[in-house]
């Protein structure tokens, strides 16, 4: 069983930055799609950014585009990590990671397939 473990949430203002990282507990995640998801109080889990095992195939949420950047290092710990720039209020959400053997629609269709591992989520919370 593979534990995905979050960390580097917290409250943030306005236009200010915060990287999360995502760190998973096997190194058989360095071969597998890793990315985030967030969910807003009340909304649904939305895709945010998923990265490839190669890390050659990136691909973000419109909302997301030109604020965040996805990236991983498979070398020792398997982690990816999601420097958020430019945060808005509107980014406030639980975030969580996932990891999945296959890259493609699932990630980014409405609503996200099923994905082999889950974290248990970081909150970020962007105050105006």
């Amino acid at each position: 069983q593979v534990q995905l473990v979050e960390s580097g949430g917290g409250l943030v203002p306005a236009w200010g930055s915060l990287r999360l990282s995502c760190a998973a507990s096997r190194r058989t995640v360095s071969s597998y799609t890793m990315g985030w998801f967030r969910q807003a109080p009340g909304k649904e889990r939305e895709f945010v950014a998923a990265i490839s095992w190669s890390g050659d195939s990136i691909r973000y949420a419109d909302s997301v585009k030109g604020r965040f950047t996805i990236s991983r290092d498979n070398r020792q710990q398997n982690t990816v990590y999601l420097q958020m720039s430019s945060l808005k209020p509107e980014d406030t959400a639980s975030y969580y990671c996932a990891a999945d053997r296959r890259w493609g629609s699932k990630w980014y269709q409405d609503p996200p397939g099923i994905m082999d591992y889950w974290g248990k989520g970081t909150l970020v919370t962007v105050s105006s």
